[in-house]
Protein backbone atom coordinates (compact mmCIF):
# COMPACT_ATOMS: atom_id res chain seq x y z
CA UNK A 1 0.00 0.00 0.00
CA UNK A 2 3.13 2.38 -0.22
CA UNK A 3 2.46 5.02 -2.14
CA UNK A 4 -1.54 5.30 -1.85
CA UNK A 5 -1.96 8.33 -0.69
CA UNK A 6 -5.27 9.86 -2.74
CA UNK A 7 -6.08 6.82 -3.43
CA UNK A 8 -9.95 6.83 -4.31
CA UNK A 9 -9.93 3.55 -2.30
CA UNK A 10 -9.52 6.29 0.94
CA UNK A 11 -12.77 7.90 0.00
CA UNK A 12 -14.89 5.23 0.26
CA UNK A 13 -15.96 6.70 3.49
CA UNK A 14 -19.10 4.41 3.76
CA UNK A 15 -17.17 1.54 4.20
CA UNK A 16 -18.07 -1.23 7.04
CA UNK A 17 -15.94 -4.36 6.81
CA UNK A 18 -12.32 -4.45 5.14
CA UNK A 19 -10.20 -8.06 5.02
CA UNK A 20 -6.57 -7.48 3.77
CA UNK A 21 -5.84 -10.86 5.50
CA UNK A 22 -2.39 -12.95 3.80
CA UNK A 23 -1.15 -10.19 1.76
CA UNK A 24 2.18 -8.90 1.72
CA UNK A 25 1.31 -5.11 3.29
CA UNK A 26 4.47 -3.71 4.47
CA UNK A 27 3.27 -0.22 5.47
CA UNK A 28 -0.24 0.97 7.03
CA UNK A 29 -1.15 4.76 5.50
CA UNK A 30 -2.43 7.18 7.70
CA UNK A 31 -5.61 7.20 5.56
CA UNK A 32 -6.84 4.37 7.14
CA UNK A 33 -8.45 6.91 9.92
CA UNK A 34 -10.49 7.86 6.64
CA UNK A 35 -13.09 5.06 7.58
CA UNK A 36 -14.88 6.06 10.08
CA UNK A 37 -18.08 4.17 9.69
CA UNK A 38 -15.60 0.96 9.95
CA UNK A 39 -16.73 -1.80 12.27
CA UNK A 40 -14.93 -4.78 10.53
CA UNK A 41 -10.56 -4.41 10.10
CA UNK A 42 -8.55 -7.74 9.14
CA UNK A 43 -5.08 -7.08 8.42
CA UNK A 44 -4.07 -10.43 9.87
CA UNK A 45 -0.59 -12.00 8.55
CA UNK A 46 1.09 -8.87 6.67
CA UNK A 47 4.24 -7.36 6.91
CA UNK A 48 2.84 -4.35 8.71
CA UNK A 49 5.51 -2.80 11.39
CA UNK A 50 3.49 0.23 13.00
CA UNK A 51 -0.06 1.38 12.98
CA UNK A 52 -0.82 4.70 12.78
CA UNK A 53 -2.09 7.40 15.53
CA UNK A 54 -4.85 7.69 12.86
CA UNK A 55 -6.72 4.44 13.57
CA UNK A 56 -7.73 6.16 16.33
CA UNK A 57 -10.14 8.47 14.12
CA UNK A 58 -12.24 4.96 13.13
CA UNK A 59 -14.49 5.61 15.59
CA UNK A 60 -16.91 2.80 14.65
CA UNK A 61 -14.69 -0.10 14.86
CA UNK A 62 -16.20 -2.92 17.40
CA UNK A 63 -13.95 -5.70 15.17
CA UNK A 64 -10.16 -5.96 14.56
CA UNK A 65 -7.50 -8.61 13.96
CA UNK A 66 -3.68 -7.25 13.91
CA UNK A 67 -2.52 -10.82 14.42
CA UNK A 68 0.77 -12.29 12.35
CA UNK A 69 2.25 -8.90 11.80
CA UNK A 70 5.81 -7.68 13.11
CA UNK A 71 4.39 -4.91 15.53
CA UNK A 72 6.41 -4.03 18.61
CA UNK A 73 3.64 -1.75 19.90
CA UNK A 74 0.53 -0.33 19.93
CA UNK A 75 -0.43 3.30 18.70
CA UNK A 76 -0.85 5.43 22.24
CA UNK A 77 -4.19 6.40 21.15
CA UNK A 78 -5.37 2.88 20.25
CA UNK A 79 -7.19 2.65 23.40
CA UNK A 80 -9.48 5.64 22.03
CA UNK A 81 -11.25 2.86 20.15
CA UNK A 82 -13.46 2.29 22.72
CA UNK A 83 -16.51 0.77 20.64
CA UNK A 84 -13.94 -2.25 19.92
CA UNK A 85 -15.48 -5.67 21.47
CA UNK A 86 -13.24 -8.09 19.32
CA UNK A 87 -9.43 -7.07 19.24
CA UNK A 88 -6.71 -9.88 18.18
CA UNK A 89 -3.57 -8.78 18.24
CA UNK A 90 -1.82 -12.43 18.34
CA UNK A 91 1.70 -13.19 17.08
CA UNK A 92 3.01 -9.48 16.52
CA UNK A 93 5.59 -9.95 18.99
CA UNK A 94 4.21 -7.34 21.26
CA UNK A 95 6.15 -6.68 24.42
CA UNK A 96 3.64 -4.40 26.42
CA UNK A 97 0.15 -3.19 26.02
CA UNK A 98 -0.44 0.66 26.09
CA UNK A 99 -1.11 1.84 30.32
CA UNK A 100 -4.58 2.96 28.87
CA UNK A 101 -5.74 -0.29 27.99
CA UNK A 102 -8.38 -0.29 30.27
CA UNK A 103 -10.43 2.57 28.31
CA UNK A 104 -11.34 -0.20 25.79
CA UNK A 105 -13.78 -0.73 28.59
CA UNK A 106 -16.56 -2.74 25.94
CA UNK A 107 -13.61 -5.35 24.92
CA UNK A 108 -15.67 -8.97 25.37
CA UNK A 109 -12.56 -10.63 23.94
CA UNK A 110 -9.25 -10.06 23.58
CA UNK A 111 -6.69 -12.52 22.09
CA UNK A 112 -3.06 -11.91 23.14
CA UNK A 113 -1.49 -15.41 22.57
CA UNK A 114 2.45 -15.81 21.49
CA UNK A 115 3.60 -12.23 22.35
CA UNK A 116 6.38 -11.13 25.22
CA UNK A 117 4.34 -9.69 27.38
CA UNK A 118 5.83 -9.63 30.83
CA UNK A 119 3.03 -8.01 32.96
CA UNK A 120 0.10 -6.52 32.58
CA UNK A 121 -0.98 -2.56 33.01
CA UNK A 122 -3.15 -2.03 36.19
CA UNK A 123 -5.83 -0.54 33.89
CA UNK A 124 -6.28 -4.21 33.05
CA UNK A 125 -9.05 -4.40 35.60
CA UNK A 126 -11.24 -1.99 33.97
CA UNK A 127 -12.34 -4.34 30.99
CA UNK A 128 -15.14 -5.71 33.00
CA UNK A 129 -17.06 -6.86 29.94
CA UNK A 130 -14.38 -9.01 29.12
CA UNK A 131 -15.38 -13.07 28.63
CA UNK A 132 -12.26 -14.30 26.45
CA UNK A 133 -8.86 -13.13 27.50
CA UNK A 134 -6.17 -15.44 25.41
CA UNK A 135 -2.71 -14.55 27.25
CA UNK A 136 -1.08 -18.17 26.47
CA UNK A 137 2.93 -18.04 25.39
CA UNK A 138 3.99 -15.12 26.59
CA UNK A 139 6.54 -14.46 28.94
CA UNK A 140 4.01 -13.39 31.87
CA UNK A 141 6.19 -14.23 35.50
CA UNK A 142 3.22 -12.97 37.49
CA UNK A 143 -0.83 -11.44 37.41
CA UNK A 144 -1.91 -8.54 39.19
CA UNK A 145 -4.33 -8.95 42.35
CA UNK A 146 -6.02 -6.81 40.20
CA UNK A 147 -7.42 -9.46 37.49
CA UNK A 148 -10.45 -10.68 39.95
CA UNK A 149 -11.95 -7.35 39.00
CA UNK A 150 -12.35 -9.18 35.55
CA UNK A 151 -15.87 -10.44 37.13
CA UNK A 152 -17.58 -11.20 33.32
CA UNK A 153 -14.84 -13.67 32.10
CA UNK A 154 -15.92 -16.86 30.93
CA UNK A 155 -12.62 -18.68 29.31
CA UNK A 156 -8.96 -17.16 30.71
CA UNK A 157 -5.69 -19.04 28.58
CA UNK A 158 -2.43 -18.53 30.75
CA UNK A 159 -0.56 -21.42 29.08
CA UNK A 160 2.70 -21.45 28.43
CA UNK A 161 4.11 -18.79 30.44
CA UNK A 162 5.94 -18.49 33.46
CA UNK A 163 3.96 -18.16 35.78
CA UNK A 164 4.60 -19.20 39.83
CA UNK A 165 1.20 -18.78 41.15
CA UNK A 166 -2.15 -17.13 40.59
CA UNK A 167 -3.36 -14.81 42.79
CA UNK A 168 -6.62 -16.13 45.18
CA UNK A 169 -8.33 -12.75 43.97
CA UNK A 170 -8.68 -14.71 40.42
CA UNK A 171 -10.84 -16.76 42.06
CA UNK A 172 -13.49 -14.57 43.26
CA UNK A 173 -14.52 -14.38 39.32
CA UNK A 174 -18.16 -16.72 39.68
CA UNK A 175 -18.27 -16.70 35.76
CA UNK A 176 -15.09 -18.45 34.89
CA UNK A 177 -15.60 -21.74 32.69
CA UNK A 178 -12.47 -22.57 31.54
CA UNK A 179 -8.95 -21.86 33.25
CA UNK A 180 -6.00 -22.98 31.65
CA UNK A 181 -2.83 -22.74 33.25
CA UNK A 182 -0.56 -25.34 31.88
CA UNK A 183 3.08 -25.42 31.21
CA UNK A 184 4.11 -22.61 34.14
CA UNK A 185 6.09 -22.98 36.98
CA UNK A 186 3.37 -23.44 39.17
CA UNK A 187 4.08 -25.39 42.68
CA UNK A 188 0.48 -25.14 44.15
CA UNK A 189 -2.69 -24.00 42.92
CA UNK A 190 -4.72 -21.50 45.83
CA UNK A 191 -6.83 -23.03 48.25
CA UNK A 192 -9.95 -20.27 47.23
CA UNK A 193 -9.77 -22.50 43.99
CA UNK A 194 -12.88 -23.64 45.13
CA UNK A 195 -14.49 -19.39 44.42
CA UNK A 196 -14.75 -20.75 41.10
CA UNK A 197 -18.03 -22.27 41.32
CA UNK A 198 -19.22 -22.19 37.40
CA UNK A 199 -15.49 -23.89 36.44
CA UNK A 200 -16.28 -26.68 33.72
CA UNK A 201 -12.22 -26.93 32.71
CA UNK A 202 -9.10 -26.77 34.71
CA UNK A 203 -6.12 -27.13 32.61
CA UNK A 204 -3.04 -27.82 35.18
CA UNK A 205 -0.78 -30.04 32.90
CA UNK A 206 2.98 -29.67 32.93
CA UNK A 207 3.86 -27.72 36.48
CA UNK A 208 5.34 -28.57 39.46
CA UNK A 209 2.20 -28.88 41.59
CA UNK A 210 2.04 -31.24 44.34
CA UNK A 211 -1.12 -31.35 45.73
CA UNK A 212 -4.81 -30.42 44.61
CA UNK A 213 -6.59 -28.50 47.25
CA UNK A 214 -9.19 -29.72 49.30
CA UNK A 215 -11.42 -26.91 47.72
CA UNK A 216 -11.54 -28.84 44.72
CA UNK A 217 -14.62 -30.51 46.20
CA UNK A 218 -16.64 -27.14 45.80
CA UNK A 219 -16.66 -27.22 42.08
CA UNK A 220 -19.55 -29.17 41.43
CA UNK A 221 -19.38 -28.40 37.34
CA UNK A 222 -16.24 -29.55 36.96
CA UNK A 223 -16.16 -31.96 33.98
CA UNK A 224 -12.86 -31.90 33.06
CA UNK A 225 -9.55 -31.90 35.16
CA UNK A 226 -6.43 -32.39 33.64
CA UNK A 227 -3.02 -32.34 35.56
CA UNK A 228 -0.74 -34.44 33.57
CA UNK A 229 3.11 -34.10 34.22
CA UNK A 230 3.29 -32.55 37.97
CA UNK A 231 4.65 -33.70 41.07
CA UNK A 232 1.06 -34.31 42.58
CA UNK A 233 1.43 -37.43 45.30
CA UNK A 234 -2.00 -36.87 47.14
CA UNK A 235 -5.40 -37.00 45.09
CA UNK A 236 -8.01 -35.35 48.29
CA UNK A 237 -10.86 -37.35 49.34
CA UNK A 238 -12.92 -34.14 48.44
CA UNK A 239 -12.39 -34.88 44.60
CA UNK A 240 -15.55 -37.30 44.69
CA UNK A 241 -17.20 -33.87 45.26
CA UNK A 242 -17.16 -32.83 41.68
CA UNK A 243 -20.21 -34.67 40.71
CA UNK A 244 -19.81 -33.48 37.10
CA UNK A 245 -16.44 -35.34 36.19
CA UNK A 246 -16.44 -36.88 32.95
CA UNK A 247 -12.49 -36.54 32.35
CA UNK A 248 -9.46 -37.01 35.17
CA UNK A 249 -5.72 -37.06 33.76
CA UNK A 250 -3.57 -38.03 36.41
CA UNK A 251 -0.64 -39.37 33.92
CA UNK A 252 3.03 -38.78 35.15
CA UNK A 253 2.84 -38.06 38.80
CA UNK A 254 3.91 -39.47 42.01
CA UNK A 255 0.89 -40.81 43.03
CA UNK A 256 0.57 -44.10 45.29
CA UNK A 257 -3.16 -44.49 45.97
CA UNK A 258 -6.06 -42.95 44.81
CA UNK A 259 -8.87 -42.28 47.45
CA UNK A 260 -11.91 -44.10 47.81
CA UNK A 261 -14.39 -40.90 47.13
CA UNK A 262 -13.44 -41.41 43.64
CA UNK A 263 -16.10 -44.47 43.60
CA UNK A 264 -18.47 -40.64 43.63
CA UNK A 265 -17.63 -39.73 40.05
CA UNK A 266 -20.64 -41.18 38.20
CA UNK A 267 -20.28 -39.11 35.36
CA UNK A 268 -16.11 -39.98 35.16
CA UNK A 269 -15.87 -41.58 31.64
CA UNK A 270 -11.69 -41.10 31.02
CA UNK A 271 -9.50 -41.87 33.93
CA UNK A 272 -6.04 -41.97 33.44
CA UNK A 273 -3.37 -42.67 35.94
CA UNK A 274 -0.14 -43.58 33.72
CA UNK A 275 3.12 -43.59 34.98
CA UNK A 276 2.85 -42.86 38.76
CA UNK A 277 3.69 -45.04 41.94
CA UNK A 278 0.20 -46.47 42.67
CA UNK A 279 0.50 -49.97 44.09
CA UNK A 280 -3.10 -50.59 44.92
CA UNK A 281 -6.88 -49.21 43.63
CA UNK A 282 -9.47 -48.69 45.99
CA UNK A 283 -12.55 -51.16 45.57
CA UNK A 284 -14.66 -48.38 45.40
CA UNK A 285 -13.80 -47.69 41.98
CA UNK A 286 -16.14 -50.06 40.66
CA UNK A 287 -18.47 -47.34 41.50
CA UNK A 288 -17.76 -45.16 38.55
CA UNK A 289 -20.62 -46.42 36.57
CA UNK A 290 -20.00 -44.63 33.25
CA UNK A 291 -16.29 -45.38 32.93
CA UNK A 292 -15.39 -46.10 29.10
CA UNK A 293 -11.33 -46.23 29.38
CA UNK A 294 -9.18 -46.78 32.39
CA UNK A 295 -5.08 -46.42 32.21
CA UNK A 296 -2.86 -47.26 35.01
CA UNK A 297 0.23 -48.23 32.93
CA UNK A 298 3.16 -48.31 34.15
CA UNK A 299 2.33 -48.33 38.17
CA UNK A 300 3.29 -50.59 40.90
CA UNK A 301 -0.01 -52.41 40.70
CA UNK A 302 -0.14 -56.52 42.21
CA UNK A 303 -3.18 -57.01 41.67
CA UNK A 304 -7.05 -55.29 40.54
CA UNK A 305 -10.05 -55.18 42.61
CA UNK A 306 -12.81 -57.18 41.97
CA UNK A 307 -14.95 -54.71 42.12
CA UNK A 308 -13.84 -53.45 38.87
CA UNK A 309 -16.28 -55.54 36.98
CA UNK A 310 -19.32 -53.24 38.67
CA UNK A 311 -17.70 -50.49 35.66
CA UNK A 312 -20.08 -51.92 33.42
CA UNK A 313 -19.45 -49.30 30.92
CA UNK A 314 -16.29 -50.07 30.44
CA UNK A 315 -14.21 -50.83 27.24
CA UNK A 316 -10.40 -49.90 27.06
CA UNK A 317 -8.32 -51.34 30.40
CA UNK A 318 -4.37 -50.74 30.05
CA UNK A 319 -2.73 -52.85 33.16
CA UNK A 320 0.33 -52.82 31.05
CA UNK A 321 4.07 -52.36 33.12
CA UNK A 322 2.49 -53.27 36.36
CA UNK A 323 3.31 -56.32 38.60
CA UNK A 324 0.09 -58.38 38.21
CA UNK A 325 0.33 -61.85 38.30
CA UNK A 326 -3.32 -62.61 37.86
CA UNK A 327 -6.57 -60.75 36.93
CA UNK A 328 -9.63 -61.64 39.06
CA UNK A 329 -12.45 -63.96 37.58
CA UNK A 330 -15.25 -61.05 37.80
CA UNK A 331 -13.45 -58.98 34.35
CA UNK A 332 -14.88 -61.98 32.37
CA UNK A 333 -18.08 -60.06 32.79
CA UNK A 334 -17.05 -56.72 31.39
CA UNK A 335 -17.87 -56.82 27.36
CA UNK A 336 -13.58 -54.94 26.77
CA UNK A 337 -12.86 -53.82 23.26
CA UNK A 338 -9.38 -53.54 24.33
CA UNK A 339 -7.19 -54.86 27.02
CA UNK A 340 -3.34 -54.33 28.04
CA UNK A 341 -1.31 -56.95 29.72
CA UNK A 342 2.29 -56.81 29.04
CA UNK A 343 5.14 -56.71 31.04
CA UNK A 344 3.38 -57.86 34.35
CA UNK A 345 4.87 -61.13 34.43
CA UNK A 346 8.66 -61.24 36.52
CA UNK A 347 9.22 -64.94 34.96
CA UNK A 348 9.64 -65.56 30.77
CA UNK A 349 6.19 -66.45 29.77
CA UNK A 350 7.74 -70.65 28.25
CA UNK A 351 9.87 -71.94 30.27
CA UNK A 352 12.88 -73.69 28.43
CA UNK A 353 14.86 -76.76 30.20
CA UNK A 354 17.84 -78.41 28.42
CA UNK A 355 17.14 -81.71 26.72
CA UNK A 356 18.44 -84.23 23.70
CA UNK A 357 17.29 -85.04 20.65
CA UNK A 358 16.46 -88.46 19.97
CA UNK A 359 17.32 -88.55 16.71
CA UNK A 360 20.46 -86.80 16.36
CA UNK A 361 21.60 -86.80 20.21
CA UNK A 362 22.11 -83.21 19.81
CA UNK A 363 21.70 -80.95 22.72
CA UNK A 364 18.11 -78.55 23.00
CA UNK A 365 16.08 -76.59 24.57
CA UNK A 366 12.60 -78.13 25.32
CA UNK A 367 9.63 -77.24 27.39
CA UNK A 368 6.07 -78.81 27.51
CA UNK A 369 4.37 -76.43 25.15
CA UNK A 370 6.54 -77.91 22.08
CA UNK A 371 6.32 -79.75 20.05
CA UNK A 372 2.90 -78.51 18.38
CA UNK A 373 0.94 -81.15 17.22
CA UNK A 374 -0.82 -81.52 13.82
CA UNK A 375 -4.43 -82.05 13.55
CA UNK A 376 -6.52 -84.20 11.56
CA UNK A 377 -6.88 -81.73 8.81
CA UNK A 378 -2.57 -81.88 8.49
CA UNK A 379 -2.46 -78.70 10.32
CA UNK A 380 -0.28 -77.12 12.84
CA UNK A 381 -2.60 -76.29 15.78
CA UNK A 382 -0.90 -73.62 18.19
CA UNK A 383 -0.63 -75.31 21.52
CA UNK A 384 -0.69 -71.63 23.37
CA UNK A 385 -0.93 -68.05 22.33
CA UNK A 386 1.95 -65.79 22.88
CA UNK A 387 -0.19 -64.15 26.18
CA UNK A 388 -2.92 -66.95 27.57
CA UNK A 389 -5.59 -66.64 30.47
CA UNK A 390 -5.77 -69.80 32.29
CA UNK A 391 -9.16 -70.28 34.19
CA UNK A 392 -8.26 -70.58 37.67
CA UNK A 393 -10.08 -70.57 41.10
CA UNK A 394 -11.34 -67.13 41.24
CA UNK A 395 -9.24 -65.60 39.11
CA UNK A 396 -7.66 -65.57 35.79
CA UNK A 397 -4.33 -66.43 35.81
CA UNK A 398 -1.82 -64.77 33.68
CA UNK A 399 0.60 -68.34 31.92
Amino acid sequence: MAGSTGWPFFQLLKLRKLTLSDNEIQRLPTEIGNFIELVELDLSRNDIQEIPESISNCKSLQVADFSGNPLMRLPDRFAQLQNLTCLSINDISLQDLPENIGSLSHLVSLELRENSLAFLPESFSQLQKLEELDLGNNGLHSLPESIGCLISLKNLWLDGNLLTEIPAELCNIKSLWCLDVSENKMEFLPEELGGLVSLTDLLVSQNSIEYIPESIGKLKKLSILKADLNRISLLPETIGNCESLTELVLTENRLHSLPASIGKLKRLSNLNCDRNQLTLLPKQIGGCSSLNVFCVRDNYLKKIPPELSQAIELHVLDVSGNRLSYLPMSMTTLHLKALWLSENQSKPLLTFQPDEDPESGEKVLTCVLLPQQRSESGTKEMAVSWVRLRLGAGEIVLV
